[in-house]
């Protein structure tokens, strides 16, 4: 059974305080992953995707690696706008 890592992202606190686009990417994640994988953690961070210092994606990335999980987003524009900015944070690549 593949087990995920979910992270959320909401551009602003107006938008994590009303749902509006985070009840939209839990649906998203939770119909991709149904019910032959599990969901071990979730990460939810009001944050810009301009800025590069993000904590909660951190813990999530971290978080996966350690659990042997696969990082899950709704959609690519909530883990960033330059996709280089979470591979490279720690000065390492990765694979999305």
């Amino acid at each position: 059974m593949t087990r995920y890592v979910a992270y959320f992202r909401v551009s602003t606190a107006r938008q994590g305080q009303s749902g509006l686009g985070l009840e939209a990417q839990q649906a998203a994640v939770w119909n991709f992953v149904g019910t032959e994988a599990s969901i071990v953690a979730e990460f939810t961070e009001v944050e810009s995707g301009r800025k590069n210092s993000r904590p909660q994606l951190q813990a999530a990335i971290t978080h996966a690696k350690q659990e042997g999980a696969v990082l899950l987003v709704a959609k690519l524009d909530r883990l960033a706008r330059n996709v280089g900015v979470p591979c490279h944070a720690d000065g390492k690549s990765c694979a999305l």
